[in-house]
């Protein structure tokens, strides 16, 4: 029986505006629920030590590493399907589901193999303080050999991002990082009349793991229940040569771009060791607070790469360009924002962590310092969707290499040989200046290339 043709969806109909809103809110309120889950996380494992704080700024390479190979292969499903769906190629839809799992799948293994018997190594080379050391390898132990959990839940968001259903994948993420901030405390600190041994740091590992398994469950059933335009079989699931190509086209420049930027935190935690372990953890939790505003940034992105992919498969460039505007405003006054709260209360952000006073004292300096940066990667991070949803991800990548690898790593490097800490965290707005640069240069040649022809 033949296939009935694809529907126009909300993407290619309703206008840009109310369009963003309706896409990029729900997975906005999600990423801050996620922003807040990260932090809570900090803020209870504070109470166990600084060490222990330590620990986790030292595992956030490895998260994010784990995270930055899902959501690379979740671009480029999201791009694939988004195109394929706005193509109306249901056939081509479905194998870009069926395929985007099986590589999701792939790459967990690689991570669990890690976990097995990379992770003692990796701290081992990075700390000398045994409580840190332990602390981290069996944090990180537990997150590598349980990683399937936030692979296929960040599969499961794209798939349900690229038709436009983004309030599902609101729910999802937000009912699984809710799991895990209820767990914290139950793990780390224990419940003695139910039972529960205080597990420590390990317990901040398990709730983690925990809420990306309630997360990804929740997510696999609104792709069952309430998403028709990607239909599921087990023939699905065998690698296509020229689907994984497509996908991988997209994904692989993502997932290099957070494999530099796993190698950048790696180095930058290096870098201040030097001085003591006290950087490090501001280091870590400069992170942890910053995503309050990237996170949701990062929301809003994933909005617009799915408009902008499927009004590029369905020829209509003006909205693709009114896409960029409405974005970029949007992306700069949230940033705006974040700047204000980091240069007007760093201290009211930092005490939620128990700090020492050395630790205050340097983390207003670094809070003031790199979130000078924040404009100017808004509008950074809105054009690099475009180069993601039109299949020119190897751009993103070219930037982020000037500005992680030439520019920043090298920049703190040099400023670290004057012997003040403080003089780093400099590093940041300057790589941020070179990566706009990079950003302005790509993205008119891209709109040359792509948009233009269009109209």
């Amino acid at each position: 029986m033949s296939e009935k043709p694809l529907q126009e969806n909300k993407m290619g109909v309703m206008p840009v505006g109310k369009l963003l809103v309706n896409m990029a809110l729900p997975m906005i309120i999600s990423m801050i629920v996620q922003a807040l889950y990260n932090v809570v996380d900090s803020i209870y494992v504070s109470q166990i030590s600084e060490s222990a704080v330590t620990a986790l700024a030292l595992a956030f390479p490895v998260q994010n590493l784990q995270i930055g190979f899902a959501v690379g292969i979740g671009v480029g499903v999201n791009s694939l399907l988004s195109k394929s769906l706005g193509q109306k190629n249901q056939e081509q839809a479905n194998f870009t589901a069926g395929n985007g799992l099986t590589l999701m799948l792939i790459v967990s293994v690689g991570f669990m193999i890690f976990g097995a018997v990379g992770v003692e190594p990796y701290y081992r080379i990075q700390s000398q303080v045994a409580e840190t050391v332990e602390g981290g390898i069996i944090y990180t132990k537990i997150c590598c050999l349980l990683t399937v959990g936030v692979f296929i839940q960040i599969l499961g968001e794209r798939l349900l991002q690229a038709t436009g259903r983004t309030v599902y994948t609101m729910i999802g993420q937000a009912t699984g990082a809710i799991t895990n901030i209820l767990l914290d405390p139950v793990f780390i600190f224990g419940v003695p009349a139910l039972g529960i041994p205080a597990m420590g740091i390990a317990g901040a590992a398990v709730a983690t793991v925990a809420g990306q398994w309630v997360g990804a469950a929740l997510v696999w059933i609104f792709n069952f229940k309430c998403n028709p335009e990607v239909r599921f079989g087990f023939r699905y699931l065998k690698l296509h040569k020229n689907v994984v190509g497509a996908i991988l086209t997209v994904g692989i420049p993502s997932v290099i771009m957070n494999c530099i930027g796993s190698i950048m935190n790696f180095g930058m935690n290096q870098i201040l060791q030097g001085f003591q372990e006290t950087a490090t953890g501001v280091f870590g939790i400069y992170f942890k607070l910053q995503s309050f505003f990237f996170m949701p940034l990062f929301g809003l992105n994933g909005a617009t790469i799915s408009i902008i992919a499927y009004n590029y498969g369905a020829v209509k460039p003006e909205r693709i360009t009114k896409t960029l505007k409405i974005a970029s405003g949007a992306a700069l006054s949230l940033m705006t924002v974040g700047l204000l709260v980091f240069q007007l209360m760093p201290q009211v952000l930092l005490s939620l962590f128990n700090p020492s006073p050395a630790f205050m004292e340097m983390g207003c300096v670094a809070l003031r310092t790199i979130s000078w940066c924040f404009p100017v990667a808004a509008v950074c991070i809105v054009l690099g969707a475009s180069f993601q949803a039109l299949g020119n991800g190897i751009y993103s990548t070219i930037v982020s290499i000037c500005r992680q690898m030439l520019v920043l790593l090298p920049v703190a490097y040099l400023l670290s040989l004057t012997g003040n800490v403080n003089n780093v965290w400099l590093a940041f707005p300057i790589a941020e200046l070179v990566s706009a640069a990079a950003t302005v240069v790509l993205f008119r040649r891209i709109y040359k290339a792509k948009i233009k022809p269009l109209f």
